[in-house]
């Protein structure tokens, strides 16, 4: 085969795979699928109708190009229906009830959504002859909390105190029999879990989120309220999970058993930063709005920090953003949006092609 000069090695056993992406109605996913239509992959997805106006899946005319399905994974005809349809060899399951907040209010939903969902996600694969892979994507608050000042390990003890955090445990616990027992009486399909840290970057208007508040704050020119403005995060932008997830699943894609495991992917200690730190950083990208100081309305886990030194060794995941860059991509993003709202399709694009050669020049170095 010919190598294709504008794709990265890990994106070439993805040119002209079929993937099938649960979730892609969704901030991450709209990231995801506009990645993999600028390799080339065919691509399908499946997920509920987006859940914010404004929103990325129609901001960036995600739909275009791609089979979307309107459906919901705690419907398990529905799941299996859309992937039999598409026979992909590579799933990302991305769609989750993704809010803390609302895990308080409806915690039966969120259980549902993250725990049964990923079951039937899973049943689905391993009854489709052609899923090679499956990507779970999770998130680093699926370890019991031990308010430690060093990075958790693939290794550490799930838990998980609030519903959002217990559930998406859950997930794990799910994926883990799956591939530990249920995979061998199926099809073989690797499965592999995707932990990430907390995520920035344009396209998110989720409720109680950090940057969508600042960016609702800062176009209706009122007050930002911040509940925790001292919490540290391991803040890191959406296309450096994304890049990740991307060099899993091709690994996955190629056969690797070994790759069918645990993963972390969060950013480099320099990217920890507080709450306050990352609204005065945005603040220089963008504009200042007004700062009000307010009590949350649920508890928060004050530190989280991943330990991603096996992705980094292992699949060589080298993410080339510092935490500045991180920033003034998230806040130009939404300040050329709020500019020119038509441009969001190219926003996106062109900034996927900006990290792309920032990975060339880091490897090139």
């Amino acid at each position: 085969m010919t190598r294709d000069p504008d794709l990265l090695d890990f994106e070439l056993p993805l040119k002209d795979a079929r993937l099938f992406v649960t979730g892609h109605t969704g901030f991450t996913g709209g990231w995801l699928v506009s990645w993999l239509k600028r390799i080339g992959a065919d691509v399908a997805g499946l997920a509920l109708a987006p859940a914010t106006e404004p929103c990325l899946f129609a901001a960036a005319n995600i739909a275009e190009g791609i089979a979307s399905t309107i459906g919901d994974i705690r419907d398990f005809a529905a799941v299996r229906d859309a992937i039999a349809r598409h026979r992909p060899q590579v799933i990302i399951h991305l769609a989750a009830q993704p809010l803390v907040s609302k895990s308080f209010t409806d915690p039966i939903e969120t259980f549902a959504t993250n725990a049964l969902g990923t079951a039937h996600v899973l049943e689905a694969a391993r009854l489709t002859p052609d899923v090679k892979a499956v990507v779970c994507i999770t998130t680093d608050k699926v370890y019991r909390d031990q308010d430690w000042v060093w990075g958790y390990r693939e290794q550490d003890p799930l838990g998980g105190k609030d519903p959002y955090s217990a559930s998406k445990a859950c997930a794990e616990l799910v994926a883990a029999s799956y591939r530990a027992t249920l995979a061998e009486r199926g099809n073989g399909v690797l499965i592999a879990n995707a932990r990430g840290g907390n995520i920035i970057g344009g396209g998110d208007w989720s409720a109680d989120r950090i940057v969508p508040d600042f960016v609702r704050a800062v176009t209706a020119r009122r007050p930002i309220s911040l509940r925790n403005p001292g919490a540290v995060r391991p803040w890191q932008h959406v296309m450096a999970l994304v890049h990740g997830y991307l060099m899993l699943a091709a690994r996955l894609l190629s056969g690797d058993p070994s790759a069918a495991d645990n993963w972390n992917f969060g950013p480099s200690d320099e990217a920890a930063r507080t709450v306050a730190d990352l609204v005065e950083q945005l603040s220089s990208v963008w504009a200042r709005p007004e700062i009000a100081y307010a009590p949350g309305s649920f508890p928060e886990t004050r530190f989280l920090h991943l330990d991603s030194s096996k992705a980094r060794s292992l699949l060589r995941w080298a993410p080339p953003l510092s935490f500045a860059d991180t920033v003034a991509l998230t806040g130009s993003w939404y300040r050329d949006f709020s500019a020119s709202p038509a441009e969001a399709a190219q926003i996106t694009v062109g900034q996927i092609e900006h990290y792309c050669n920032a990975l060339r020049n880091h490897a090139g170095r």
